[in-house]
């Protein structure tokens, strides 16, 4: 028999109280076929590749065969969806392995999603089709190139089942990486059931794991508000700096460690514009791009309320440390936010005037229906040329009204000329801060639509070694730079299940 994979698992969420999760194994699938192995986040996780797409590796994260020192469960959580209160949500189709700890001595959970009903299932088969599993893999690893807090991708296998939603569709598990599958909706379901004890244990856990710097602290659990406060503030503003919008905002998809968990009907925006939904199930678009920011805040107030019971006995004093806590998040924001657009725009530093700029650039996008990527691209080349010389070929034909533009970028270079800066140090900078790369739509789908209806995963294989550089210019794949022609542009994104 072929050696099992050195995997080297602990669950160390597996050691807090069963009423925590559900412990079951995967259902097996009935033939699994590896569809795609990340190489290079194995090897970061310590993980032997070879190992990995051995026949042994693939029953594992398959589901197939449980490794002896994995403690498989299904986590507990609840959370509010579009606002409402769900009491009881959970892993309805994901079962979390164990974890890993990889080479910098980060822990990190594997876990396994469409591995087949739990306890949480809610009338779900349990199951993941190939095109939402491929999506996921798509855009998570996108996002992690872009240099923003996620979960990752490590593994797609095709199950030989077929799942049904609208139609027919191949059955795939993908294994998902990530520092915590702990959302704001963990807390809620404890504290929806009044258990103290339990949102103890869990705040002591998180804090052990994942905030270890204010362990000492003395009002540890204002000090976690605080940390989880800041980190999704930075979070969100990295989306908003490159467009993209998450799609279904809830806070059972609110990760408690700061990353970006639970890729669904997400997107990125072509043409720039505040309100832009994709999410087929955001009706009234309460996560429209735009509205990111004030519903990450939501959520936080949402966290801050299941913990009043830690901080403190007087329930005035509690309420007042939550508000100062949820009170700091538009500051952190604003603080991320400036000096994102501030490194997109070239500058060293933006100052309160410099908001306006950024704004102007912003609404004349939003009145073009100029494309937001290209757009911030596009003003790197132009931060060395010489005025005129490369409007014409680049930025310009992106607006509907090129005037607009011109008289916005007449004020920029008057800007970028208060500052003594090399003008190539300069453009190098902003091409960290600008990709050329993202995970347009059109393309995703494309590579979804050849897997899923041709069984071809060329596609999707050449689409993630291009959103593997982003930042960098691929003469050979200049195409994957451009937006959708009329015919190509993709509407709506939809939630799998």
């Amino acid at each position: 028999m072929t050696a099992e994979p050195a995997f080297a698992f602990d669950n160390s969420y597996a050691r807090l109280p069963d009423r925590f999760y559900a412990r079951l194994a995967p259902t097996p699938i009935r033939e699994p076929r590896l569809v795609k192995l990340n190489d290079r986040l194995a090897q970061h996780l310590g993980l032997d590749p070879q190992e990995l797409s051995s026949a042994t590796g693939i029953e594992i994260l398959s589901g197939n065969r449980v490794p002896a020192d994995a403690s498989p469960l299904a986590m507990a959580y609840a959370g509010h969806q579009f606002g409402a209160w769900a009491p009881q949500l959970g892993d309805g189709r994901a079962i979390l392995l164990g974890g890993v700890v990889d080479r910098h001595g980060v822990r990190h959970d594997i876990e396994l999603k469409g591995a087949g009903r739990t306890p949480f299932s809610r009338m779900g088969d349990g199951r993941a089709a190939l095109g939402p599993v491929l999506r996921e893999y798509i855009v998570s690893e996108g996002m992690a190139a872009l240099g923003i807090p996620s979960t990752r991708a490590l593994y797609v296998v095709t199950t030989g089942e077929a799942v049904y939603r609208e139609r027919t569709l191949p059955g795939a598990i993908l294994t998902r990486v990530a520092r915590s599958h702990v959302r704001v909706g963990t807390f809620e379901f404890f504290s929806g059931r009044g258990d103290v004890e339990a949102l103890r244990s869990l705040a002591d856990y998180v804090i052990e794991r994942h905030y270890p710097d204010i362990a000492e602290a003395a009002k540890p659990y204002r000090a976690l508000l605080d940390a989880v406060a800041k980190r999704q503030a930075e979070l969100v503003a990295r989306w908003m700096l490159v467009g993209f919008i998450h799609g279904v905002m809830n806070t059972d998809n609110c990760s408690i460690a700061g990353d970006t968990i639970d890729y669904g009907p997400c997107a990125f925006m072509d043409g720039y514009h505040p309100h832009t939904v994709f999410s087929s199930i955001d009706h009234q678009g309460r996560y429209a791009y735009g509205n990111q920011p004030r519903i990450a805040l939501w959520n936080l107030a949402r966290l801050a309320q299941t913990l009043l019971p830690l901080l403190g006995d007087d329930d005035q004093r509690a309420v007042a440390e939550a508000q100062e806590a949820i009170d700091a998040y538009p500051r952190y924001y604003e603080t991320a936010w400036r000096a994102g657009m501030a490194r997109k725009l070239g500058l060293n530093e933006i100052r309160d005037d410099d908001i306006d700029l950024a704004q102007d650039l912003l609404t004349i996008m939003a009145e073009n229906g100029a494309d937001f990527t290209l757009t911030c691209r596009g003003l790197c080349e132009l931060s060395v040329a010489d005025p005129g010389a490369e409007e014409e070929t680049t930025i310009r034909p992106l607006y509907a009204d090129p005037g607009a533009f011109d008289s916005w970028a007449l004020r920029w270079r008057r800007r970028l000329a208060e500052e003594v800066r090399d003008q190539g140090e300069r453009r190098g900078a902003m091409r960290t801060a600008n990709p050329a790369f993202i995970p347009r739509n059109h393309l995703v789908e494309k590579a979804i639509r050849s897997a899923v209806d041709e069984a071809d995963h060329a596609t999707f294989g050449e689409l993630m070694t291009v959103l593997a550089d982003p930042f960098e210019d691929q003469p050979a794949h200049a195409s994957y730079a451009e937006p959708p022609r009329p015919e190509e542009v993709v509407h709506q994104t939809f939630c799998e299940t």
